[in-house]
């Protein structure tokens, strides 16, 4: 029997309502994990992503025995009583071993349950510190950008792009403003092997359990860049790129793959748009908006008000039939007196 919590005061209630499914999610909290061994590397690595992620980042500063592969152990169970803590959908945990030195594997979690896995080996990585030039504002939207062809036909690159969206992707928007746009985040691969080109590589080894040779797998190259809107004589402003760090290159390494029912549930969207649902056009928020302000707004259906059954204050110097005829009796004494001949009036001597 699942224990329901029921709220003490009207403060820890907001907060439960705010952990609630929402049709328009917010943004993605990811936590940082550092395993027993991170090393030098791993831990400035996880200090630049994580001032790439702010201000929607947690950072365990203690070490923690967590090993998200290891069935034997309790590192999936602890995952999910963090993601609950602290309603938090995205781990990223750093670990150093012999085997896989320098390890970052990326958690994403669905309804306080493990989703997906992903480890990736850094090789190369050159941070914030090493470039002298100026750096994002921490909580901007960054722009995105793929360029390989692997990132959408090869099922371990699709799997990483998605990974790599939800972790630094943000909030969901319609239309962004160009000033609003200060990096850009780059996402490339080495060139890609004949052997990949019509090879299929299996996502889901619980279905079909075939070898996989990672060592085949082109590198991942992660680039930042500030932008710099210059004058072009046009409408359109020149962009210029400039290198901001973090710079990483990344090899692919152990994944775990989605349920299916998990991921489905996952995948479904809300009937309604995103810009139905702030307007207040659902069911529960019928007749109610939000406007330019921010405030929300009520209308009230009403039938049609007939002004002449108004019932009014009773007084007798408001009585518009008596007052008319008074009226009416005046004007005509009035008229009458007009017509009579005029009496001159006598001299007195």
């Amino acid at each position: 029997m699942l224990r329901t919590i029921k709220p003490k005061n009207a403060r820890s209630k907001r907060a439960m309502d705010a952990r609630l499914p929402k049709e328009v999610e917010d943004a993605r909290t990811a936590i940082f994990v550092k395993g027993t061994h991170s090393g030098e590397t791993l831990n400035a690595v996880m200090k630049d992503l994580m001032a790439l992620k702010r201000p929607n980042a947690i950072s365990f500063s203690k070490k923690n025995a967590i090993h998200p592969f290891d069935s034997t152990t309790t590192s999936i169970s602890s995952l999910e009583f963090w993601a609950s803590k602290n309603d938090a959908s995205l781990f990223l945990v750093g670990q150093t071993t012999k085997k896989r030195p320098n390890g970052l594997t990326f958690v994403r979690m669905y309804d306080n349950q493990v989703l997906d896995m992903m480890e990736v080996g850094v090789d190369s990585w050159a941070g914030m510190d090493s470039f002298k030039t100026p750096k994002s504002t921490p909580g901007h939207k960054p722009l995105m950008h793929f360029a390989s062809e692997l990132f959408d036909t090869h099922p371990r690159y699709v799997q990483a792009k998605s990974m790599l969206l939800d972790f630094f992707n943000g909030e969901v928007v319609d239309a962004i403003c160009l000033p609003g746009l200060e990096h850009v985040i780059s996402v490339t691969c080495a060139p890609t092997p004949d052997s990949l080109n019509n090879a299929t590589v299996n996502m889901y080894p619980n279905q079909h359990p075939t070898p996989e040779d990672i060592s085949i797998l082109p590198k991942i190259h992660i680039r930042t860049y500030t932008t710099r809107l210059l004058s072009s004589g046009t409408r359109i402003p020149r962009v210029e790129l400039t290198p901001m760090g973090p710079n990483l290159d990344l090899s692919l390494r152990r994944h775990k793959a989605a349920d299916q029912e998990l991921l489905k549930q996952a995948m479904k969207r809300p009937k309604l748009k995103k810009t139905d649902v702030e307007k207040g056009l659902g069911k529960k928020r019928k007749n109610l908006e939000v406007d330019e302000m921010g405030d929300l707004r009520g209308r009230v259906h009403i039938g049609k008000q007939d002004l002449n059954k108004l019932q009014t204050r009773k007084m007798k110097g408001l009585k518009g039939g008596d007052v008319d005829e008074e009226e009416g009796a005046d004007d005509d004494d009035d008229d009458d007196a007009d017509d009579l001949p005029r009496k001159k009036r006598s001299k007195e001597a």
